[in-house]
């Protein structure tokens, strides 16, 4: 276990800095750091000087992969991307261009995100759970073919309504929770709840689909048919050996979402005035802020490596018979 930890941990090197390379590439081919230097500036009319002094500053005055006047190692070392991306892997992640300092910024703006994405998982696992079950065992009955109806239904609303559609309804009209904002401690309670909600609302439809086909692939094994042939109920079937090997995929699909828990959603956040990681991010993206997307980018990309190692992990306490080498 512990040796394909390390084997997994150490792929995961060329894989972020792969990761760096292609982010370091679309953004500077949208965006020069003469580009970036005049938007920071605010001015209309910015002087070469004044550009110069803001690239210095901010470490941007080098070539971006490749200095041909520098020697030796300094040909790669002494480059924007090397002098930027480098300390990343120590999770260094520097200062934006605005001067702030990145890691505690993310170090804040984690707990808005997290307050709105751990319970959205795991009230919309439980419940996806629960009806996907009720549904395979009603198989075939009208319940069933209703409730894969609503599912549909469901799937083919945008998030975007049931967010307008909550914000209207419990803020506007009943008065119930704020429309949009945020407050530390527990007093968040009150700005969380609707978003909440409405994320459970959202992936009711399309998780139930998804766990009602794991259940009855299950079903149609032939261990479950052993198992009703020496007598045991449905129910019993259903709960003691259906859910246990059903649980192997579900666990797939929790756990790699784990990186948007951290992340958090763009969409959300931005509505409801949350100051977490995702609208974080769409500011650095809005304001050409490479320090802040990089940085996003590379912990998005670790908690990534790090959810799939944590999937491939839950399956030997699911099913002892698995074993990783």
């Amino acid at each position: 276990m512990i040796a394909y930890i390390v084997r997994r941990a150490l792929y995961a090197i060329p894989i972020l800095i792969g990761v760096n390379l292609l982010t370091f590439a679309l953004f500077f081919f949208v965006n020069t750091p003469d580009d970036m230097a005049r938007l920071h500036l605010g001015v209309k009319r910015v002087t070469p000087e004044a550009i110069a002094s803001w690239k210095a500053d901010h470490d941007y005055d080098k070539p971006l992969l490749w200095n041909s006047q520098a020697a030796g190692l300094d040909k790669v070392s002494d480059t924007i991307f090397f002098r930027h991306s480098l300390k990343l892997f120590v999770f260094d992640f520097g200062r934006a261009d605005d001067g702030r300092d990145i890691s505690y910024d993310v170090s804040n703006r984690m707990w808005a995100s997290l307050a709105i994405a751990l319970p959205t998982l795991l009230v919309g696992v439980l419940i996806n759970i629960t009806v996907a079950m009720m549904l395979a065992f009603l198989r075939g009955s009208y319940l069933d073919t209703w409730g894969m109806v609503i599912c549909v239904m469901m799937m083919s609303v945008s998030l975007l309504f049931y967010i307008i559609a909550g914000q209207y309804l419990f803020s506007k009209l009943l008065h119930l929770v704020p429309i949009s904002g945020y407050a530390p401690g527990f007093a968040a309670a009150k700005f969380v709840i609707l978003p909440v909600v409405i994320g459970t609302i959202g992936g009711i439809g399309a998780g139930t689909r998804l766990y009602r086909t794991f259940f009855l692939e299950e079903m149609g094994k032939d261990y479950v048919r052993t198992a009703r042939a020496k007598g045991l109920s449905e129910v019993r079937v259903l709960f003691r050996h259906v859910l246990k090997n059903a649980m192997i995929p579900i666990l797939t699909g929790v756990v790699v979402v784990i990186p948007l828990l951290f992340i958090g959603s763009l969409v959300m956040e931005s509505f409801f005035g949350i100051p977490g990681l995702g609208s974080y991010t769409i500011d650095a993206i809005q304001h050409q802020d490479f320090g802040i997307v990089r940085a996003m980018v590379f912990l998005g990309s670790v908690l990534y490596i790090v959810g799939l190692i944590l999937t491939d992990i839950s399956y030997t306490v699911v099913d002892p018979r698995i074993r990783l080498q």
